[in-house]
């Protein structure tokens, strides 16, 4: 194969690439939220008022 068969198919893989990664972001982005997850603002006073403590924000007041 020549270089210039190279650099076509390397050209090809990289727009490829590229175009896979813009597809999969406009899709992400047009992704609505779930039902459950609308509400979720992620705040002081939601924490503080929660006990939930398998929760990744929970901050395990008074606990050491």
């Amino acid at each position: 194969m020549s270089k210039e068969t190279y650099l076509i198919i390397a050209i090809v893989i990289l727009v490829a690439l590229l175009v896979t990664f813009i597809v999969s972001f406009v899709l992400y982005k047009r992704t609505p939220v779930p039902k459950e997850c609308e509400h979720i603002k992620i705040s002081e006073e939601n924490c503080s008022s929660c006990s939930h403590k398998e929760c990744s924000f929970y901050k395990g007041e008074g606990e050491e």
